[in-house]
This record gives structure tokens, sequence and C-alpha cells, in this order.
């Protein structure tokens, strides 16, 4: 086996060091030591854009919201499918995988960023949810940690907790998608998703599509057109 080579290396605002690697032809970022994605293990980030995409059924004007750029899987699958009209916004925390993108990520997916329908916001997903408008987005796809058990910052347990859902809800517009990729099946998330006014489905997702069973779980939810709770 070829050896792993360092292509570059940041410090995050945590403290921890993010790096960017090749071997043999893949591309992995690790922070802290831990691999957090890797090019070959790429079939669940491109399921979730799948899966968000599919609700729109060939609508001309729509908005997306992909929270992570990462590898830009997600961003490519999304781009397979939307109309020369939309808008793709792609919320990346860390300034660092944006330009990596558009450097040593250049083979992968990295040219995609140069696409007209694609707005690049370097932002904290959260504080961009928070400030939204009311019925801003047709879908939103959330890969912004390890799921509901936010494991690399913190702040993203909003976005898995009564309130963010209640949020997530308001700013898409009617008949809108949200679909969030989880490490694995968390059922009580399912039901906080349900009480917030969605109908959930469980999406089992391998991580190679080689793979003979799935490694984690894609919770795609859609607004409940007779919900009449409250987020109190």
């Amino acid at each position: 086996m070829k050896p792993r080579h360092k292509l570059a290396e940041s410090k995050t605002p945590s403290g921890n060091i993010m790096g960017l690697y090749e071997q043999d032809g893949a591309y992995s970022i690790n922070i802290g030591g831990q691999e957090l994605m890797h090019s070959r293990a790429n079939a669940s980030e491109c399921l979730l854009g799948s899966l968000g995409m599919a609700r729109l059924k060939k609508k001309a004007v729509s908005r997306v919201l992909i929270g992570g750029l990462g590898l830009g899987f997600t961003l490519s699958n999304v781009l397979k499918v939307a109309e020369p009209q939309s808008r793709v916004e792609v919320v990346e925390l860390f300034p660092e995988v944006i330009e990596w993108n558009r450097t040593h990520l250049q083979v992968l997916n990295g040219s995609l960023l140069d696409d007209p329908r694609v707005q690049i916001n370097v932002a904290d997903v959260v504080s961009v949810i928070r400030k939204a408008q009311p019925e801003s987005y047709d879908v939103i796809l959330l890969d912004v940690d390890n799921g509901p058990v936010a494991m690399v910052d913190k702040n993203n347990r909003f976005l898995y907790s009564k309130s963010g859902l209640g949020t997530i809800r308001h700013i898409l517009r009617p008949g809108g998608r949200v679909v969030f990729w989880s490490a694995g099946p968390d059922v009580l998330f399912e039901r906080r998703l349900q009480k917030a006014g969605f109908q959930v489905k469980a999406e089992p997702a391998k991580r190679y599509l080689s793979a003979k069973r799935a490694a984690c779980m894609l919770y795609v939810a859609d607004q409940a057109s007779d919900f009449c709770g409250n987020d109190e």
C-alpha cells in the first residue's frame, strides 16, 4: 500500500488540528486524529443529496441549503438535478475546507464551487439557520457533525434540539424537506422530529457502495401539512 501524505493542515477554533491527507488517489480529512470523511466512503453523502432533491420534482426555481461542504459529494448530487435557475447555498464553517476543495480536491468535486448555481458562505450553519427568514428554503441538507450526538462542535446540538427543529420547520417552504446525516440510528431524535411537525423516514445508508450493510442513517423529514403543534 502506498504511504499516506499530508497535503495541508490547519488548527480549528477549538484548538484541534485538522488535516487533509492523500493516499493512493484517495483523500481524507481528520480532526484531532479522527477521520471525519474519506473520498472512497462517499455513498451516504451522495444519497443525502439525492434524497433531498427527490422532493423537488423538477421545480424550476428552488433554494437549497447544504450545511457542510466536506469533500463535495453531497453538492455534486444536488447539482446533478438542480434546475439552471436554482440557488444552492453551501455553508462551511472552515474556510480551509473551501480552499482545499478549490486546490487539492479539484480532481474530486472542487470545480463545482464555480457553478453559477452555487453560493459559498463561510459561516456556522447554526447561525445561518437562526437568522434565516421564514419559508426561505425548499430543501435543507445537514451533514455538519456526527449526527444528533454532536461531536465536532457543541453548538451543533441546537440543530437536533426541539428548538432547533422548530426553527428549521419555520424556514422551510411549504412542502419542504430536511435531511440529517447521522452516524447511526437515534430513536429519540426521530421522535423529536415527529413532535416538531415532520413526517419522518429513517433511511439506512452505506458508507461504501460495495458494502454489504448500512453503517449510518439518514433522517428524511418532510413538513407535515396537518401539524397543529407549537414550539413551546
